[in-house]
């Protein structure tokens, strides 16, 4: 949100080309993982032959409008909640029960008996390199090159290294993700099922860092805790490992402090943030990190029509604030 915010109401990009190379590197990493058959990306759950374009558009944009509301995204209300910020708990909350309701509940029926209706079915897959038969190590090369000089074409970007640092740890944890998931975490044969297997992941297929379904998960983990077939998965273990470590940063820091809300309105906009970026996030598959970085990485085109909806969201819902905001003053 803070790249949206400060690209739409500063022109300052420099956020925003962070989050882009955290992009590129997730994608020349994880495209360099796939070529050397380490991972296979076609097995995420992204590049799905059913291409729900309306699932994307609508999902991605009320994400956007849903964290401008709730102060940030998935993964910053994990940081914000470990440094001690109850909004930020409050979003939490309400995210995980709208994530949810929209993957086997009430908002669930509205997705699919609706919004997945409008869908485009492509035998081949919906990645780049499969929907148009080019070479994924080429076009992967081509794009993040792209990128990268685009990136890098901001004097101030270049002088900055924090925002290189930023852009590629987070893209290298993404890469992280797909190694863990897709590679150790796979397993070509399970003794009971005698079919193939990815441990301990929500989706059954592999899986990097996402921050929506796993905010569901987490709770029902919690309010089933003592289900013996519940397990912690890798989204459950990658929520809490953030809070944990935003907790430590803040601590060691002496940064942590309780933070509540402002007034009433405050209160309400975030907990229809967290509700609209709980609903988004599913319906779209994924978030600000799970389909901007992660999707992205695979080029499926359900990513890239997701990251855009998602940026549209975000930048029309900042436009009105400061409307709204320039009205009654």
């Amino acid at each position: 949100m803070g790249a949206v915010s400060d690209w739409v109401n500063m022109g300052d990009t420099g956020r925003l080309r962070m989050w882009l190379l955290a992009m590129a590197v997730a994608l020349l990493g994880a495209s360099a993982l796939h070529v050397a058959g380490v991972v296979d990306l076609s097995k995420s759950i992204y590049p799905s032959p059913n291409f729900t374009w309306l699932s994307y558009l609508v999902g991605g944009f009320l994400f956007g409008v849903g964290m401008t509301l709730g102060s940030g995204c998935g993964s910053k209300t994990l940081i914000r909640v470990g440094a001690g910020n109850l909004k930020s708990l409050i979003v939490y909350i309400f995210l995980g029960i709208a994530a949810y309701m929209t993957l086997r509940g009430l908002f669930g029926a509205f997705r699919v008996g609706v919004l997945e209706q409008a869908v485009v079915t492509l035998p081949q897959g919906q990645d780049l390199p499969s929907l148009f038969g080019w070479n994924r190590a080429l076009l992967a090369a081509l794009i993040g090159a792209a990128m990268l000089a685009f990136i890098y074409s901001s004097r101030q970007f270049r002088s900055s290294f924090d925002y290189t640092l930023g852009g590629v740890v987070t893209g290298l944890v993404v890469v992280g993700g797909w190694y863990v998931s897709g590679h150790i975490g796979h397993v070509a044969e399970d003794p009971n099922t005698l079919q193939e297997a990815f441990v301990a992941t929500n989706t059954g297929r592999m899986e990097s860092f996402s921050f929506v379904a796993p905010f569901a998960f987490t709770l029902e983990y919690l309010m089933l805790w003592t289900d013996k077939s519940k397990i912690i998965t890798y989204g459950i273990a990658s929520a809490a490992g953030v809070v944990a470590g935003s907790a430590a940063y803040a601590l060691a820091t002496r940064t942590f402090r309780w933070e509540g809300f402002r007034d009433a309105e405050d209160t309400a906009n975030h907990i229809v943030g967290g509700m609209l970026m709980g609903f988004g996030g599913i319906t779209a598959l994924g978030c600000t990190i799970g389909q901007a970085i992660s999707g992205f990485s695979t080029l499926a085109l359900g990513s890239i029509i997701t990251f855009i909806a998602i940026v549209a969201g975000s930048a029309v819902t900042m436009k009105y604030q400061v409307w709204r905001i320039e009205r009654q003053g």
